[in-house]
C-alpha cells in the first residue's frame, strides 16, 4: 500500500486485537508511515516489487493477506462510498474517481450505477500512471515497468482481475490529467475549501477543471477527495 489501504487495515487490525504487518515503498510518505505504525501496524519498507515482497512475507509468517483493491470485499467495501454519495445526492448526475489498483472506482461504481443507472462514473489517472487505460486497451491487466506521478495514492503498477471487470462494466470514461494540473487542484482546494487534500484527491477536482469531463447543465456533480495525508514538506516542494 502506498499508505491509505495501510492506515486502515492498521486501524481495523487494531481494533480486533490482530497484529497487521504493512508492505509500503520506500518512498512513501512519511506521514502514512507514521499514521501506520501509530495505527499498531508493522511497516516493511521495501524497493523491490511491494506484491511479490508481501507474498515472501505472507508465506514466510502464514499471514492472510487482505488486498488493497483486488478482492470482492474490499470492493464491497468502497462501494459504501458510493451508498454515502447517494444518501447525500440521491439525483447524482456525474460522480469523478480516482484510479489507482481500481478498488475504490469499483465499489463505487457499482453503488451508483445500481441504484441510478443513468448517472455518469469517469475515473481519473495521472499521465505518468496510467493502468487501468492500458489494461482496458489490452482487455487484460496491465503491469507498468515504471510510474512517475506526484499523485502516490495512484500510483499502482498493475491492476487486478476484478478491478478491470468492473471498470469495464460500470465506468463510463477514464481521463489522464498532468501532475501540473494536480498540483494546481491541490492548491486551489487549500485555499478556496480550506481542505488539505493530497495528491490522489485532489485529481478528481483536477480533471474536471481540465476540460475533459462534460459536466450536464446544471447537474449534480460529486468529486470524491479520497484522503489528505501529504505532509509539510511536501507540501513546500509543491508550492
Amino acid at each position: 500500500s502506498a499508505g491509505n489501504h495501510a492506515q486502515a487495515v492498521a486501524w481495523a487490525a487494531q481494533q480486533e486485537g490482530i497484529p497487521a504487518t504493512v508492505i509500503m515503498p520506500a518512498h512513501a510518505v512519511q506521514t502514512k508511515v507514521d499514521a501506520t505504525r501509530g495505527y499498531g501496524g508493522e511497516v516493511i519498507q521495501t524497493d523491490g516489487n511491494l506484491l511479490e515482497v508481501c507474498q515472501h512475507v505472507q508465506e514466510e509468517r502464514g499471514l492472510t493477506l487482505v488486498h488493497p483493491f483486488d478482492h470482492p470485499d474490499i470492493i464491497a467495501g468502497q462501494g459504501t462510498v458510493g451508498q454515502e454519495i447517494l444518501e447525500d445526492v440521491p439525483d447524482v448526475d456525474l460522480v469523478i474517481v480516482g484510479v489507482g489498483g481500481g478498488g475504490l472506482i469499483s465499489g463505487v461504481a457499482v453503488a451508483i450505477k445500481q441504484a441510478n443507472p443513468t448517472a455518469r462514473v469517469i475515473g481519473v489517472e495521472p499521465e505518468g500512471a496510467p493502468t487501468m487505460t492500458r489494461s482496458l486497451e489490452k482487455n487484460a491487466p496491465a503491469h507498468l515497468d515504471h510510474v512517475d506521478t506526484v499523485a502516490d495514492g495512484l500510483a499502482a503498477p498493475f491492476v487486478g482481475a476484478h478491478n478491470l471487470a468492473h471498470v469495464q462494466t460500470f465506468v463510463d470514461e477514464l481521463v489522464q490529467i498532468s501532475d501540473e494540473e494536480i498540483i494546481r487542484s491541490m492548491w486551489l482546494i487549500i485555499e478556496r475549501c480550506k481542505v488539505v487534500a493530497e495528491p490522489a484527491a485532489a485529481s478528481t477536482v483536477a480533471a474536471l477543471l481540465s476540460g475533459q469531463v462534460t459536466v450536464p447543465q446544471g447537474g449534480q456533480v460529486v468529486c470524491i477527495l479520497s484522503g489528505g495525508n501529504v505532509d509539510r514538506e511536501r507540501l513546500k516542494r509543491m508550492a
